[in-house]
């Protein structure tokens, strides 16, 4: 869909785009493509989109995919997408929300959306931590956020984000998207990034809860030292045995540990 043709839907319809809901359309046909390409879309997969507006992507998707599920908050965007896409398995709702709301088996599916940017954290968490979790997520988000996905331990960017997305996804590449691609245009710069599913997991159900507890105060102050503020959870004789068990400094602060260190951490605590 070119940007002309999406002048002329809104204007024909009488739709005022919201800010709010991080509407801002991609009409770039090679950019789209991109988008496709990278999240290996075939036949034989299972695509969630979210966020699918006026449909731009979702067209791509529908000739690739076997099957695409896709969620729109917006009303007026829904009854568009109803007339251009009848095959499409619509769902109106709130995205996170209907997550949130309906766990379900995601582990055979595929997540490929323009997310909206207002809300692409929580989505990713939400998904990434999920007992059922999607194989692969290629996502177009902030380029912001996107550094924050693909950031290392000790880089400026690494921080919450990164190890609760990185503790069950491995990040595969990404590319940046120019704001001119998108209607309107955006005042941010955007990305697309792939991430997929690590074959092998790092931690049990059972200890995930307890290694985001760990992340999160960890990095509540990032100035602090981690020890002290792990303190205000855990006693701190055993905090103590597990950083000299896990060599760490007991001065260190949460963005020099990597995620295999947190991992670590985690089971020295929880036993």
């Amino acid at each position: 869909m070119k940007i002309n043709e999406m002048r002329a839907l809104l204007d024909k319809r009488n739709i005022q785009l919201t800010r709010s809901l991080g509407q801002n359309f991609l009409h770039d046909s090679n950019q789209l493509k991109r988008i496709a390409d990278a999240g290996e879309v075939t036949k034989a997969d299972k695509v969630l989109e979210i966020g699918p507006g006026l449909g731009p992507l979702t067209e791509f998707l529908l000739e690739r995919a076997g099957e695409v599920l896709a969620i729109e908050m917006d009303r007026r965007l829904v009854e568009v997408l109803k007339e251009q896409f009848p095959q499409l398995n619509l769902v109106h709702d709130d995205a996170l929300a209907y997550i949130r709301r309906k766990p379900r088996d995601w582990t055979e599916w595929k997540l490929v959306a323009n997310l909206p940017y207002s809300v692409a954290s929580p989505i990713l968490i939400e998904l990434a931590l999920a007992a059922q979790r999607p194989k692969q997520m290629t996502v177009t988000l902030q380029l912001e956020v996107a550094q924050r996905l693909m950031a290392a331990a000790d880089d400026d960017d690494y921080g919450v984000l990164t190890l609760l997305v990185q503790l069950d996804y491995e990040p595969r590449g990404w590319f940046k998207i120019p704001a001119s691609c998108f209607f309107p245009a955006p005042n941010v710069d955007s990305a697309c990034v792939t991430l997929v599913r690590r074959e092998t997991r790092f931690l049990s159900d059972a200890l995930r809860p307890m290694f985001v507890r760990i992340v999160k105060r960890a990095f509540s102050q990032r100035r602090k030292m981690m020890l002290k503020l792990l303190k205000a959870e855990w006693p701190a004789d055993k905090l103590e045995q597990a950083f000299t068990e896990l060599k760490i400094s007991p001065m260190e602060r949460a963005e020099k540990l990597s995620l295999e260190q947190f991992v670590e951490l985690t089971k020295l605590l929880a036993s």
